[in-house]
C-alpha cells in the first residue's frame, strides 16, 4: 500500500468493523465516521451527551443511522467506551471529543481495560505524495521521553503495523539532529545501539539505521548530498523520534505546512485505538479509522 485510496479497498473486501466514537459531540468525528461507514469499512456506536450527538445527527441528515449510547461526562463515556471493546460488542475504539488522558486511564484499567501486556505507543501515519509510499512517525502522542527500552518496543509496535499494511520489511530510521555519534547528544548514542541491535538480529522484521537527520532519512537527494549511505538513507519508511515533541512537531508540519493526509494510531492494546487532534478535521479522522479497520482486520477483531 501506498496511499489510503489502496488502503480502504482493501479494507472493503473485508466485512465491516464494529468502531465506538468516545465524545460524539464531536461533529468532524461524526462526518468521518459516516464516510467510513458508507464506504463500508465500519459501523459505528456513538458514546456521548446524547441530545448534542443527536442534533449532529440531524445536522448532518444522518439521524437514526448509528446507535446512541448516552454518558453525561468524559468519565463515564471513557469507561462505556472501552467496555463495549472488551465485551466484544465493537471492535475499535475512537477519541472523539475527549481528553486523551481520560480515554486512555479507561483503556488502562486493570479490570475491564484493553491492556494487552505491550507498550503502547501512538504511530502517526503520513501519506506522503511527494515520496510514492507512507511514513510512519512514532512516538509523537504517547510517551513523552522513551528510555531506550521503550524505544526498542515502540520500533516493534510500528515495525508489526507497516507488516500489516504489506510492507514485510519496512525501513526505520532513527532521527536526531545530526547523522553522527555525539556524546553530547543521547539520542545519537541510542540511536547507534538500537541499529547494532538490528545488525545482531535483536531486533527483526525490518531494516534500523541511525542517527540520521530527517531530510537524509526521507530524501534521496539529501542522502547523496550529504554523503550518508545504507538501506535506510533516503528511503525511510518510520521515524523514530527521541521524545514526544518532536514528533508531534513532525507529525503536524507534515498536515498542515506539506498538506499531506494524516492518521493515528494507539498500539500494544488488545483493540485498535483511533487517536487524533481535536482540531483534526473529517480527512484526517477517517484516514485513522482506516488505520484502526485495517488493524482490526489483520488482528482478526472481525
Amino acid at each position: 500500500m501506498k496511499n489510503f485510496s489502496e488502503m480502504f479497498d482493501a479494507i472493503r473486501k473485508s466485512p465491516t468493523r464494529k468502531i465506538v466514537l468516545v465524545g460524539a459531540e464531536d461533529l468532524e468525528g461524526i462526518k468521518a465516521v459516516n464516510e467510513a461507514a458508507e464506504n463500508g469499512i465500519v459501523d459505528a456506536i456513538l458514546v456521548g451527551k446524547g441530545k448534542e450527538v443527536e442534533d449532529n445527527l440531524k445536522k448532518l441528515g444522518i439521524s437514526g443511522k448509528f446507535e446512541i449510547v448516552n454518558a453525561d461526562d468524559s468519565q463515564q463515556a471513557a469507561e462505556t467506551g472501552v467496555k463495549l471493546v472488551s465485551n466484544g460488542k465493537a471492535d475499535l475504539l475512537m477519541k472523539g471529543l475527549i481528553k486523551t488522558s481520560i480515554l486512555l486511564k479507561a483503556v488502562l484499567n486493570p479490570e475491564w481495560g484493553l491492556r494487552s501486556g505491550k507498550l503502547l505507543s501512538h504511530l502517526v501515519i503520513a501519506e506522503a505524495k511527494d515520496y510514492d509510499r507512507f511514513i510512519g512517525i512514532t512516538d509523537g502522542g504517547m510517551i513523552i521521553r522513551p528510555t531506550f527500552e521503550q524505544k526498542v518496543e515502540i520500533i516493534k509496535n510500528a515495525v508489526g503495523f507497516f507488516h500489516k499494511m504489506g510492507n514485510d520489511n519496512p525501513k526505520v530510521a532513527c532521527i536526531a539532529a545530526v547523522e553522527v555519534v555525539n556524546p553530547d547528544m543521547p539520542e545519537t548514542v541510542e540511536a547507534a545501539q538500537l541499529a547494532a541491535m538490528w545488525k545482531r538480529k535483536q531486533i527483526t522484521g525490518c531494516v534500523i539505521d541511525g542517527p540520521l537527520g530527517f531530510d537524509n532519512a526521507i530524501d534521496p537527494r539529501a542522502a547523496k548530498v550529504k554523503h550518508v549511505e545504507g538501506e535506510v538513507a533516503g528511503n525511510a519508511d518510520i521515524l523514530l523520534v527521541p521524545d514526544i515533541h518532536s514528533g508531534n512537531f513532525l507529525g503536524k508540519s507534515m498536515d498542515y505546512c506539506a498538506h499531506y493526509t494524516i492518521g493515528g494510531i494507539v498500539l500494544g492494546a488488545k483493540a485498535p485505538i483511533v487517536i487524533v487532534s481535536r482540531a483534526d478535521e473529517a480527512k484526517a479522522k477517517l484516514a485513522s479509522i482506516a488505520l484502526g479497520a485495517l488493524s482490526a482486520k489483520e488482528e482478526g477483531k472481525i
